[in-house]
């Protein structure tokens, strides 16, 4: 997905970026376009209050898809995705939200349409799920991030 690769190349981290990593880079990039650092210039400092915004959102959304953090999650993960049904699931330019009867939602990226439209047409869009999109695709929660809104 483009978001992913804008994401890392900003950052400058590859796809196995750990943690610790990401923490450091995006860090010492605060550093460099913390706003308070543009105080003799209007423009520049509202330059860097916008691209300090866009290196947080792309540190939060990496931290989400990171290994190490799925990996932390994927018990619960695999909970909901075999024990709780679909309830919902919309899809735009190839991000599939899955909206579960648990209350988890999560997001998953990359999914060709044509893969949408086999979900939509499936007698059983669940069990067409767990097959097909499950565990084929990067995805992240998004639970947390409606809570926290």
């Amino acid at each position: 997905m483009k978001k992913i690769v804008d994401y890392r190349k900003l950052l400058g981290v590859n796809n196995d970026a750990e943690l610790q990593e990401l923490k450091s880079v995006y860090r010492n990039l605060m550093k460099t376009w913390h706003p308070d650092k543009f105080q003799d210039s209007h423009e520049d400092k509202l330059a860097a209050e916008e691209k300090s915004k866009t290196i947080i959102e792309a540190y939060h959304f990496l931290i989400s898809i990171a290994p190490e953090t799925r990996n932390q999650t994927f018990a619960d993960y695999t909970n909901t995705i075999t024990t709780s049904g679909l309830t919902d699931f919309e899809y735009k330019s190839q991000v599939l939200t899955v909206s579960f009867s648990d209350g988890s939602n999560y997001e998953y990226f990359d999914v060709p349409k044509a893969v949408y439209v086999k979900l939509v047409n499936a007698d059983s869009p669940g069990r067409f799920a767990r097959r097909h999109i499950f565990n084929a695709y990067v995805y992240r929660s998004t639970s947390k991030l409606v809570a926290a809104q």
